[in-house]
């Protein structure tokens, strides 16, 4: 089961996935954030996949994924994940997106709820302003051939100043993420988000959801967070000491909270 596989979107975009663990366990599909790829995953797989067969999938724009050119929209991204399952005739899952990845999980639990059995939220917002901030990125990311800066920029926006002055091989692992990625996807994705405002929808939610945040993250505030959980009927909330990637600041607290929600 394990090794990169691709399988092409309805618009024909090639998107990559990958499943690893045991076919008889859980489902629980990984959705990435912002310029990094299924990789920003890789540490936490060994304990998920003693539990679950984990589906991963580089959202398009990024990692192995196609990154068309033009602005993306969240519908983009949800029929994405939607049509991935499609491909692997998988008729549910549970379902853990982080940033983007939340709101592509956000989309699902709205417009597809039928999908997902168990629902996680993490270090997300329902709406992530102000239009004009993404618009000056992508008209950027127009210009660029050289993605040093802005690597520099997402690393300092995820992880503590301690871990990035030691240089950890993580930190190194994060900032070849974003080297690696296209600007094109980059820009795309960044109209997705620009253009998303869930802040009345989200409440349509019904799916059992556990909303994750970090009480240090500068990014997607933990009170956006809060926000989410206050809305959707029945959610917890947990918020771990970290800034935006509690899948690598806080591992074991993370993965502990994912495990005891889902099983």
């Amino acid at each position: 089961m394990e090794g990169l596989s691709f399988f092409t979107a309805g618009d024909g975009v090639r998107i990559a996935y990958r499943l690893d663990g045991r076919e008889a366990a859980p489902l629980l599909m990984l959705s990435n954030s912002i310029a990094t790829s299924q990789h920003m995953w890789d540490t936490s797989m060994p304990e998920l996949v003693r539990h679950f067969c984990v589906l991963r999938y580089d959202t398009r724009g990024h990692g192995a994924s196609d990154a068309p050119a033009g602005a993306y929209s969240i519908d983009r991204l949800g029929r994405d994940a939607i049509e991935l399952l499609d491909a692997l005739r998988i008729e549910r899952v549970h379902f853990l997106g982080l940033s983007l990845g939340g709101m592509i999980g956000q989309w699902l639990g709205i417009r597809a709820p039928e999908r997902i059995d168990r629902l996680i939220l993490s270090n997300t917002s329902a709406y992530l302003g102000p239009a004009d901030y993404f618009d000056r990125r992508i008209a950027e990311l127009a210009e660029i051939d050289d993605m040093r800066e802005t690597a520099e920029g997402f690393v300092r926006n995820w992880l503590p100043a301690s871990m990035i002055e030691r240089r950890l091989p993580i930190v190194e692992a994060f900032r070849k993420m974003v080297l690696e990625t296209s600007p094109q996807g980059l820009a795309g994705c960044f109209a997705a988000v620009r253009d998303l405002d869930f802040r009345r929808t989200v409440a349509l939610v019904d799916r059992p959801t556990l909303v994750i945040a970090g009480e240090n993250d500068t990014v997607t505030l933990a009170s956006h967070g809060e926000a989410i959980a206050a809305a959707i009927e029945g959610a917890r909330y947990v918020a771990l000491p970290c800034v935006h990637l509690p899948n690598v600041e806080q591992e074991q607290a993370f993965v502990a909270a994912v495990r005891a929600f889902l099983l």
